[in-house]
């Protein structure tokens, strides 16, 4: 077999709680939705919306997509905008498992290429990854993804991925805590390992193989 010369991770569930994102980051976008709207970068977010979901208020249409956890590019990228100003001010810190940023270290005085492959907008994990609670740990990746590429669950995103980041298929592990999404990766030909955090309480696939942190996925893959 290929050695593993790529890793792509997803983030929620894998690498950070689910609850930081539903209880921290949900609410502190939600409640400055509007106030964002009326700032001159949303404008091309705002036309945006509008032709996806015509003849409906951009600013309840958002909402709608919010309550709904929708994976929408505008959406997400009005969210990398907020999240920017609470990371900036420290209001807000990346949550991140215990055990991630040693396995990543590890893993990238290996050698082995990181990239990050989520629903929130590449900005949104430049903060997270840029502000977390173990500092700045963007300089890590090699590359950031999001569903400019493609959805999470279909197998041409991560065809795409493996281009944009010239490694083999058979040569790229993907993480994630989606079985869902990791049926998409093995479809394409990626390697696939699924993120069972207790505390999220995953439901363990049983097509791909399992991990219950960083520090076996590196035990198993022998990284």
């Amino acid at each position: 077999m290929l050695p593993i010369a790529a890793i792509v991770t997803d983030i929620e569930g894998t690498t950070t709680p689910i609850a930081f994102v539903r209880d921290t980051l949900f609410p502190y976008a939600r409640a400055r939705l509007e106030a964002a709207l009326t700032r001159p970068e949303a404008a091309p977010i705002a036309a945006e919306v509008a032709r996806m979901v015509p003849n409906a208020p951009v600013l309840a249409t958002l909402r709608h997509w919010m309550d709904e956890d929708a994976k929408v590019t505008p959406l997400k990228t009005l969210q990398g905008l907020i999240w920017d100003e609470g990371y900036a001010t420290g209001e807000i810190k990346g949550a991140l498992y215990p055990d991630v940023a040693p396995v990543l270290r590890r893993w990238t005085r290996a050698g082995i290429r990181l990239h990050v492959y989520s629903s929130g907008s590449v900005a949104a994990q430049r903060l997270l990854f840029g502000h977390s609670v173990e500092g700045d740990l963007t300089p890590f990746f090699a590359g950031f993804f999001d569903t400019k590429v493609g959805p999470k669950r279909e197998p041409a995103s991560y065809d795409r991925i493996c281009i944009g980041i010239n490694v083999p298929p058979a040569e790229v592990l993907f993480l994630s805590d989606i079985e869902a999404e990791l049926d998409a990766a093995s479809t394409a030909g990626l390697r696939t390992c699924q993120l069972v955090r207790a505390s999220d309480s995953t439901e363990p696939s049983d097509r791909h193989q399992t991990a219950a942190d960083f520090t076996e996925v590196a035990r198993l893959f022998a990284l």
